[in-house]
Formats: structure tokens, sequence, C-alpha cells
């Protein structure tokens, strides 16, 4: 993510700087929350984002977790951004309506955040599963 200098990087810009992605428009990503060095980047689970077993692609996840890694890092060091590496871990399958990974600094300085992320899939009614955690390094540009 890197919308350049310019204003407070606020849940506005972050919702611009996110539908400026073609990637993230195609999996029809929304950020819910931003800031105070956090940010929520969700999307609902449609069958064409399974995999063969009927579960949520292991790549949305993926997707999902480097995204909201960058948004929440960028929420704590400002706009221009970009992940340096991230690992995750799949807990269990994803399966339900909704995907919501929530990421939050655990450790920021002036050009670099290490930031936690956890992955949760929510169904109809709102209950909710962790299926995977991340964490990733992320950097200014």
């Amino acid at each position: 993510m890197s919308t350049g200098p310019g204003p407070v990087f606020d849940l506005e810009l972050a919702r611009k700087a996110l539908e400026s992605q073609p990637f993230s428009r195609l999996l029809q990503a929304r950020i819910t929350e931003f800031g105070d060095d956090a940010a929520t980047l969700e999307l609902d689970i449609r069958p064409e984002l399974h995999q063969q077993n009927g579960f949520l692609h292991g790549g949305v996840l993926a997707y999902a977790a480097d995204n909201a890694l960058t948004f929440a890092a960028g929420a704590a060091l400002g706009p221009s951004v970009l992940t340096s590496g991230f690992s995750i871990q799949y807990v269990r399958p994803a399966q339900g309506a909704t995907l919501a990974a929530r990421a939050q600094v655990v450790s920021a300085g002036r050009r670099q955040a290490v930031v936690r992320v956890d992955l949760v899939v929510r169904d109809e009614d709102g209950a909710e599963k962790l299926c995977a955690v991340a964490q990733g390094t992320v950097l200014t540009v």
C-alpha cells in the first residue's frame, strides 16, 4: 500500500488505498476498522474463493493477512509502507460467511513495524472461529 505524501492517514484514505488495488476489488475486500496502530480487513466468503474441499483457499487467507498487517503498520508509520515479509500458520480450515483479518502493531520504530494478525471466520449468526495467525514486518518506502 502506498498512497504517497499527503494528509493524515485515516479510515477514509485507507479505504481509498484499498479500492485502488485491483486484486482487492476482485476479492471485494473492505476495511472495517483503521487507526490506533490497528486495522481490520474483511471479505465475504464466496464459493469461487474455495479450494477443492470447500474451504476458503489459503491464498485468500494469506492475502488478507498481508493486506491487514500492512494497513495496521500504515496506521503507525504513515501511508507509504510495504510488507517486508510475513509468516502465516493455519489453525483450522476456514468455513463461514465472512473472513476478518484483525491486525495490531506489536512494535514500531521510525521505519519498521512488526504486526500480528488474527484471522477469524464468522458464521451467519456472528459466531467466530480462529482459522489462522500471521506475523509480519513492514517497512516505510
